[in-house]
């Protein structure tokens, strides 16, 4: 009999799903204190939460029996997945069945901030009527620029274009002709900014977009714009957004999310006649909480079961009695998608991953999962990439995927190969296992080389004359980093040489800085692998 707690709460028709599993005993209990929920969760196989229960090392070290996590919802971020990795518990969403909602509830807040809806019913509802006050903009023939063309913001330009919208969007990693069948046009960011008249966000967050929409690009956009964002609080800078509202730069933002939640009842924002505001409500629609249950009660129903595991954030599609054999490879396919995405910069538009050797023909389709998860997660952060909609996503994007295989190669028996194609660039990378269980890098552009690819990782690409090793040791020395390894490759002597240096510490901005300008350096890249 497998026991499952529910501490928030899950809609009846994924109550009643698991109800009727007759190896199955559900115990709902909302808003179980923390000293309970780490006193009873020793107890239970399964564990079903929205955002309010957070599921941190804590809890997961006290889960003794458990299995499965299951997140009703997408955001994980109250998850310690590492920890339940390191435990061996799967950790699972449901990114999926909110994309509608989500998709209606940003066109309902362009709506409302364009024909000031709630400052009209508010206005109303104080017995006044003044209809010239609340003059509104249509939005056809407007210019909406989406900011990630994933999943929802395809969803949002569709519909855009239903109101007889001109779409444009900025997504580096979705290709033309991905961008072109939706009939959108891919521009770069400061075009986006310069010709839209409503621009809404969609894009993951991550080091990269926090604080994308921040004074400097906000001064890019066009007088009179507007902002809807339904994607991640953080996503915008609420100060540069309070300084342009009010001094007339931006006609209206709406928003349904915050960098912090619930944000405070002073928040200036709310001060604004301009701005439109709801509490997070982008996934809040009946058929939205019915789809989530029901989809989370089938993962976990299927994963208890040993059945097909979905929408796993840790856990490869796979039969889970293998998992042992196979975990080292699926880390070393992980960490080459990694590295590859830290060295790549561009447009992803090509993926082709060849492997070499008998030991590593048995595992070609969950590898290329993994390499494409290490290779996307990076990119649109960890919430959105998982082993299960990694290839769903590259597809979406574009990516062509291909893979061959060479059981009878004689150099590898584990070869693991993988070239990433741009507009502009290719990187080629491979990598084995040492004695079937260490990840190494052979090889990066026709370097040949032996690193761990592993842990804060500094990849330079140097000429190849007498001192370089040298100035690069001592600036790091003087910098107050350890270098624990120091790999390096070169293709001649007197050429180039390409070093890979695995450290104790990250290297600061004025560090890399320094490296940058060394006359024999001609780029480098700092890095973390897990």
């Amino acid at each position: 009999m497998f026991k499952i707690l529910i501490p928030d709460d899950l809609s009846a028709a994924g109550l009643d799903l698991l109800k009727a599993d007759p190896d199955v005993s559900v115990h709902v209990v909302k808003k179980l204190p923390r000293t309970e929920l780490l006193a009873q969760i020793g107890e239970y196989d399964a564990l079903i939460v929205r955002s309010e229960t957070k599921v941190d090392k804590e809890v997961i070290e006290n889960g003794h029996k458990l299995r499965v996590v299951g997140r009703a919802g997408i955001g994980v971020d109250t998850i310690d997945v590492d920890a339940a990795t390191h435990r061996g518990i799967i950790v699972m969403n449901t990114p999926q069945a909110n994309t509608i909602a989500t998709c209606e509830h940003t066109i309902a807040m362009m709506l409302a901030m364009a024909r000031n809806i709630a400052q009209a019913d508010a206005s109303l509802r104080r017995g006044e009527w003044t209809r010239s006050k609340f003059m509104g903009e249509q939005l056809m023939g407007k210019t909406l620029g989406v900011i990630g063309l994933g999943r929802i913001g395809t969803q949002v330009a569709r519909r855009a274009q239903a109101f007889g919208m001109e779409v444009i969007a900025f997504d580096p990693y979705v290709s033309e002709e991905s961008a072109r069948m939706n009939k959108v046009v891919l521009v770069e960011l400061d075009d986006l900014l310069a010709k839209s008249d409503f621009i809404t966000l969609h894009s993951s967050l991550n080091a990269t977009s926090r604080r994308l929409l921040d004074e400097a690009a906000i001064e890019k956009m066009k007088p009179g714009a507007h902002i809807v964002n339904v994607a991640r609080g953080a996503l915008v800078d609420a100060n540069a957004l309070y300084k342009a509202l009010t001094n007339k730069k931006l006609a209206g933002a709406a928003l349904d999310v915050f960098e912090e939640e619930p944000p405070p009842a002073d928040h200036p924002l709310f001060k604004l006649p301009n701005v439109v505001v709801t509490p997070h409500l982008g996934a809040s629609t009946a058929e939205a909480q019915r789809d989530v249950s029901i989809q989370i009660a089938e993962q976990v129903l299927d994963a208890l079961h040993e059945r097909e595991v979905r929408n796993a954030i840790n856990f490869p599609p796979m039969d889970p009695a293998a998992l042992p054999v196979i975990r080292p490879y699926l880390v070393l396919a992980e960490r080459l998608g990694a590295l590859q995405s830290n060295l790549t910069e561009g447009r992803l538009a090509r993926v082709e991953v060849e492997y070499r050797g008998s030991d590593v023909a048995p595992h070609v389709k969950p590898l290329t999962v993994a390499l494409l998860r290490g290779l996307l997660a990076p990119i649109l952060g960890n919430e959105r990439v998982n082993y299960v909609n990694a290839p769903v996503i590259a597809d979406e994007r574009g990516i062509l995927v291909t893979q061959a295989l060479n059981i009878s190669s004689r150099d590898y028996t584990n070869l693991v190969s993988c070239r990433v194609s741009t507009g502009d660039e290719t990187h080629t990378i491979a990598g084995v296992l040492f004695n079937g269980t260490q990840p190494r890098i052979v090889q990066i552009d026709g370097f040949v080389i032996d690193a761990v690819p592993e842990g804060l990782m500094l990849v330079v690409s140097s000429r190849d004359v007498p001192g370089v090793i040298g100035h690069i040791g001592s600036l790091l020395g003087a910098h107050y980093v350890n270098i624990a390894e120091y790999r390096l490759g070169r293709t001649s002597p007197g050429d180039r040489a390409l070093s890979v240096i695995n450290l104790d510490s990250p290297v600061s901005e004025e560090a890399m800085k320094a490296l940058r300008d060394l006359h024999e350096v001609i780029w480098v890249k700092q890095m973390a692998l897990s």
